[in-house]
C-alpha cells in the first residue's frame, strides 16, 4: 500500500470556519507537550506521545508493517491544538482485537475494496481509553466529522475508533457512526488493605485455589517487580525472547520489534512496570504492564520455561498485589481469557465505533451489530454468574 497524501481539511464546520485538520505521518511532527496535554486528560499511557513515538522509532509501525501513521491534529486559526487522535491507514486488520475480517471479505466479494481503512487506535493494545483527545469545549462530533472527511479524501473505505470510552462511543453514535461492544476482564480494587484482604473476599474454594497456584508458581523462583530505570539492557533482551516465545506458541506474528521495548522504557520511565521471575539468577519469564493514574494495564507476557501457574502469578496476582500497594482502582489484563474470572477479573464492556462509506456494506454491518449487542449483553450476564467472590450470607 502506498502512502496516501495527508489532507488538510479547512472550514469543515460552518459554525467554526477557522478549524483545520492536518494528518501527520510522524508523531514527532507534533509537539510532545501539546499532544500530552490532551492525552493526559484520559490518564492512559497508550495514547501518550512517548508510547506512540516508541512504536514509530522502533519500526513497529510504518515500513512494511501495514500500519501507516496519519495522526490527526485539529487546530484553530491561531494554531492552537484543540484535538488530536492516533490514526493509521491500515492495509490489513491485524493487531486490532476488534475483528472486521468478515466485513472486508464481504466488500471484496462484492467487487469493492476494503483496504486501506482509517484506524483510530493504540496499535496492538486492546486497552480502553480516549481515542479522540479533545480540549474542553471541543465537541467529539466535530472531530468525528473531520476524520470522516479525511478518510474520504484518502480513499479509505471506512474509519474505525476502537477501544474508545463509553462517552466517545455515545457521541460517535449520535454523529451517525455504528456502535459495537465487546467484553474484557478487569479487576476492581474494593479498598483492600493487602492481597489477603482481596482473598478474603473470594469464596473459600476459590481462595484456596489461588493460594495453591501462587505456591506452585513461585516454588524455586525469585519474583521481582521492576520499574522503568531499574530495567537493564539484559532484562529487555530477556523480555523480548519471552515475547517471541508467546508469539510462536500462538502461531502469530511479532508485531513489536526488539528495539520497541527499551525505547518504551526510556520514554515512559516509571510508568513501565515489569514482573520478572528468576531461576538461579536468570530471568525465565516476565509480564509487561503500563501504569496509568488509576489503573495498571497488562500488555505482554512470555516465558522460556513452562512453569505451572506462572502466567497467572506474573500477569494477574502480581498485578493485583501492585495495584493494592499503590492504591490503584483497577487492573486491566487485556483481551480475551475467560479463565481470568476465577482469578478475580470480572467481565467489563468495551466500546468501538465504525463508519463505512459503502452503503450496502454499512447496512449489512449495522444489522449485524444490532444482533451482536444483545448477544454480548447475554454473554456478560452469563459470565458474571461465574464470579469467584463470596455472595451475601455465604460463610467465609
Amino acid at each position: 500500500m502506498q502512502r496516501a497524501e495527508s489532507p488538510h481539511i479547512k472550514r469543515m464546520d460552518q459554525s467554526a470556519p477557522d478549524l483545520t485538520l492536518r494528518l501527520h505521518q510522524y508523531i514527532r511532527e507534533i509537539d510532545p507537550g501539546e499532544w500530552d496535554r490532551l492525552a493526559a486528560r484520559d490518564k492512559n499511557p497508550f495514547v501518550s506521545h512517548g508510547f506512540l513515538s516508541a512504536l514509530e522509532a522502533s519500526g513497529s509501525v510504518g515500513g512494511d508493517s501495514g500500519w501507516y501513521p496519519y495522526h490527526a491534529a485539529l487546530r484553530d486559526g491561531a494554531g492552537a491544538l484543540l484535538a488530536a487522535a492516533p490514526c493509521y491507514a491500515k492495509a490489513h486488520s491485524y493487531g486490532e482485537y476488534v475483528f472486521d475480517h468478515g466485513w472486508a471479505q464481504a466488500l471484496e466479494r462484492a467487487g469493492g475494496r476494503y483496504y486501506p481503512k482509517l484506524q483510530i487506535a493504540a496499535p496492538f493494545s486492546p486497552v480502553p481509553g480516549a481515542r479522540l483527545l479533545c480540549a474542553p469545549g471541543v465537541a467529539i462530533g466535530t472531530v468525528a466529522d473531520a476524520l470522516r472527511q479525511a478518510a474520504t479524501r484518502m480513499n479509505c473505505s471506512s474509519a474505525h475508533v476502537t477501544f474508545c470510552t463509553e462517552a466517545e462511543w455515545g457521541a460517535l453514535g449520535a454523529a451517525g457512526w455504528m456502535q459495537r461492544v465487546g467484553v474484557q476482564y478487569h479487576w476492581h480494587n474494593q479498598d483492600y488493605a493487602d492481597f489477603e484482604g482481596f482473598l478474603a473476599a473470594l469464596s473459600s474454594r476459590k481462595r484456596k485455589a489461588v493460594r495453591r497456584e501462587r505456591r506452585e508458581a513461585a516454588a524455586g523462583l525469585e519474583i521481582r517487580t521492576l520499574r522503568g530505570p531499574e530495567l537493564t539492557k539484559r532484562d529487555w533482551q530477556a523480555f523480548y525472547q519471552f515475547y517471541l516465545s508467546t508469539v510462536d506458541r500462538k502461531w502469530g506474528g511479532a508485531y513489536l520489534t526488539e528495539s520497541f521495548f527499551p525505547r518504551l522504557g526510556a520514554n515512559l520511565g516509571d510508568r513501565v512496570v515489569m514482573m520478572l521471575a528468576y531461576r538461579a539468577g536468570k530471568p525465565i519469564a516476565g509480564a509487561l504492564n503500563l501504569l496509568g493514574d488509576e489503573a495498571l494495564y497488562g500488555r505482554n507476557w512470555g516465558a522460556t520455561e513452562d512453569v505451572p501457574f506462572l502466567h497467572f502469578e506474573l500477569c494477574y496476582y502480581q498485578a493485583i498485589d501492585f495495584a493494592i500497594t499503590h492504591g490503584l482502582k483497577r487492573v486491566e489484563a487485556g483481551a480475551q481469557g475467560q479463565h481470568k474470572i476465577q482469578r478475580g477479573y470480572l467481565p467489563s464492556q468495551t466500546f468501538s465505533a465504525h463508519w463505512i462509506a459503502h452503503r450496502g456494506l454499512a447496512r449489512a454491518v449495522a444489522g449485524f451489530l444490532e444482533e451482536e449487542r444483545p448477544a454480548i449483553a447475554d454473554e456478560m450476564a452469563m459470565l458474571g454468574e461465574q464470579s469467584p467472590y463470596r455472595q451475601a450470607g455465604e460463610p467465609n
